[in-house]
């Protein structure tokens, strides 16, 4: 049976639920997605480390957890909320529970909480540090004390991958198809399945590697994944992006486009509460269509500070906020929000053909 447990917030605040999963305690910044499906996709995303995540769906765990529908190798948040956890799911695939999955990785989770409360509170005051513990509200609060404020800390160097790798079952050598080399910021396996369906031989590096080691491997095209924290902690990978411009066509998504805009001299700034879910209306400004797209990033790249050779090429329909960049001289491009998005929306997979067609462009 579950025991008692308490997601402890740094206002104060204190909710009581039931835990599951790990019963040890978590503290991270407490963030929430307004997505309808896709908990085991999220759970796995690398972007959410160092992040409790608060589900604001009500029933999480009915379909249970199945061995396609991963991110990346491990479960990434360090805590889960949810409103109801269902420990009886029904699908054809599932293997297991949400609560066994959580505790073969040493995550907690919390059920039977007003998400929407915790929401509406989040969106009031901004992200706010928390810890989940089977402890009481007071107890809870003292992990607070000692954790790092998220903002401190480089989670790309956590989450991304410590030797270069080929995805993929065929070597590079022997497939046909652009070479693409993607910058492991904290990359979703779904960015790698998209290139490779599209004919690529795809190359995956560690975030720290330096553009000469990168031009080096002959790539035809670049691109910067998505991945967690503040992209101002960052200059290693910004410093590879300027070693990039000119000499092989990039493109950055999420916490990438926020990395390029660092390296065209630009800002990034925090959001209050970051835009997490799977229904957030974008402008195409090259076409003038909207787009519905799966976004989760807490910081956004400062409009203004860009330079003139830098256009915004895609606006978030909700504030305002830039979703999207285009070199007007050189083979760069980026989006703030999730064009890989697994298990949707699937509207803008149409971006990485305009990547690839700015690679064939460059190899004529």
């Amino acid at each position: 049976m579950p025991g008692k447990a308490v997601l402890a917030l740094e206002d104060g605040s204190a909710f009581e639920g039931a835990g599951f999963g790990a019963a040890v305690p978590a503290t991270g910044e407490v963030v929430f997605n307004t997505s309808m499906t896709g908990y085991q996709e999220i759970l796995t995303d690398p972007s959410y480390a160092g992040q409790i995540v608060v589900l604001t769906y009500p029933l999480i765990g009915n379909y249970g957890v199945n061995p396609h529908d991963f991110e990346s190798r491990k479960v990434q948040v360090s805590g889960l909320v949810v409103r109801q956890h269902c420990d009886r799911p029904s699908h054809w695939e599932s293997e297991r529970t949400l609560h066994e999955f959580l505790d073969s990785q040493g995550v907690p989770g919390i059920s039977g909480v007003d998400t929407r409360a915790v929401t509406r509170r989040l969106r009031t005051r901004g992200v706010m540090t928390g810890t989940i513990a089977r402890d009481s509200a007071e107890q809870a609060r003292q992990h607070l004390i000692v954790h790092p404020r998220y903002d401190d800390v480089d989670f790309v160097k956590l989450v991304s991958t410590r030797h270069a790798f080929d995805w993929g079952s065929a070597p590079r050598e022997l497939a046909g198809g652009p070479s693409i080399v993607v910058v492991d910021m904290g990359v979703k396996y779904n960015i790698l399945r998209i290139l490779t369906a599209k004919g690529c031989r795809v190359r995956v590096v560690p975030a720290a590697t330096p553009a000469e080691d990168i031009l080096a491997m002959a790539a035809d095209g670049v691109v910067l994944s998505p991945g967690p924290g503040d992209p101002a902690l960052l200059e290693y990978a910004a410093n590879t992006a300027r070693g990039l411009m000119g000499k092989a066509p990039v493109m950055g998504i999420c916490l990438g486009h926020q990395v390029l805009a660092r390296a065209f001299g630009g800002r990034t700034y925090k959001l209050k509460f970051g835009h997490r879910g799977g229904n957030h209306p974008v402008c195409d400004g090259e076409t003038g269509r909207v787009h519905i797209t799966a976004q989760n990033h807490g910081y956004a790249v400062d409009a203004d500070s860009l330079p003139g050779n830098v256009a915004v090429s895609h606006v978030n329909l909700n504030d305002g906020t830039v979703e999207g960049m285009r070199h007007r001289e050189l083979p760069v491009l980026s989006i703030q929000y999730h064009s890989e998005a697994s298990p949707g929306p699937l509207d803008n997979t149409y971006m990485f053909d305009r990547f690839l067609d700015l690679v064939t462009d460059a190899g004529k």
